[in-house]
């Protein structure tokens, strides 16, 4: 049997090197506090409120160049400041330095009290009143949509339902066809698609009725098994190779801020949503219904960028892509880039691509 040769010069370089590592970890780690970790720090004012819905509008980081406000519209299952985490990763930050005008909405956080809150709540009601202001407010008739996610579903169908008060409808990673997945895709891809449709609608409805809202916490969980060798390791091996970096460690600290700042979900939204779309999948069927009036994207008219991100196990490429053939439109653009779910708005990567990409598309409309 052959023996492992170790050099004891490396052996004691390599020790050295880890004590270091740790020494430098913890002292960054004892003197981070928890204020010291900021997020969401364009400065912004509130416009507008109803109920616990905040309209913010953003100030200006240079001349404006894009004369359409544009609002920016997240989903329910996490919040806004997801798009600036850090000052030289936000999406906010990239948009405004492109000259444009910016407005974002924030939800707020469900409580019990708002258990019966409808998807026709959330669209028709507190988005509709955030458009109508932005409206009155510069004196115009139609604004720019940018959809996140969740909140790009919103979007579509909002612009189905009052094409005339949206310009230019932007999504990003946003789910169109909820039946992605193919039985060769790996098990990870398509993940929600597949729990949803593992219960039934009845195991929907005992889900909602037994805790009133879909919980923050069981997203979370949902989630971080879309990656469980990295979610596992994150602690150790993940922050290990940062800590002694001050600038990476904060970034790594802001990401987790957020990950752990997840709100409920309004219960009777979450039924919606979970079961007309990610069980029925109504929308691309043409079945989805809002107060009755169906939401045809056929009505939506208005150019569309179509941004989706190449590795996305959330939002898998086909689900988003499948927007091309159901809209109206001929001015019609997809922008993919490479990356994640969450890598398209952070990585290093798409910083120089996303918010231009979409300044420049704006430009020429």
């Amino acid at each position: 049997m052959s023996r492992i040769q170790v050099d004891p010069q490396q052996a004691f370089k390599e020790l050295a090197e880890f004590n270091r590592k740790m020494l430098k970890g913890s002292e960054l780690l004892q003197k981070t506090k928890g204020d010291d970790v900021q997020i969401a720090t364009t400065p912004k004012r509130e416009v507008f409120r109803q109920d616990k819905t905040v309209l913010y509008r953003y100030e200006p980081l240079t001349k404006r160049r894009v004369e359409t406000p544009m609002l920016v519209v997240f989903g329910l299952v996490g919040r806004y400041t997801f798009i600036d985490l850090q000052e030289d990763r936000s999406l906010v930050r990239n948009l405004l330095g492109q000259g444009l005008d910016v407005y974002v909405v924030d939800w707020g956080t469900p409580t019990r009290g708002d258990r019966w809150l409808s998807l026709e709540d959330y669209i028709e009601g507190y988005l509709n009143e955030c458009v109508e202001f932005i409206c009155r407010s510069n004196n115009i008739e139609a604004i720019t949509l940018l959809g996140i996610c969740e909140g790009g579903t919103f979007c579509v169908a909002y612009s189905a339902l009052k094409p005339e008060r949206v310009r230019n409808l932007i999504l990003t990673i946003t789910p169109i066809d909820f039946h992605p997945d193919t039985e060769d895709a790996p098990l990870h891809v398509g993940l929600i698609n597949r729990w949803t449709r593992s219960m039934t609608p009845e195991d929907v409805d005992l889900l909602i009725e037994a805790n009133g809202n879909l919980p923050g916490d069981l997203m979370s969980f949902l989630f971080s098994m879309m990656a469980p060798v990295n979610n596992l390791t994150k602690y150790n091996v993940g922050l290990f190779d940062v800590m002694d970096d001050e600038a990476k460690l904060m970034n790594f600290l802001r990401m987790e801020k957020w990950l752990a700042d997840r709100p409920h979900h309004a219960g009777e939204a979450a039924r919606q949503w979970l079961k007309d779309l990610y069980q029925a999948n109504r929308l691309i069927k043409g079945e989805f219904e809002l107060s009755g009036r169906r939401v045809d994207l056929k009505n939506v008219g208005m150019p569309v960028l179509n941004v989706y991100a190449q590795d996305d196990h959330i939002v898998p490429p086909k689900s988003a892509e499948a927007l091309k053939d159901l809209v109206g439109t001929r001015d019609y653009t997809a922008l993919p880039l490479p990356g994640g779910h969450i890598g398209v708005f952070v990585s290093g990567k798409s910083q120089g691509i996303l918010g231009k990409g979409i300044a420049d598309w704006l430009q020429k409309r």
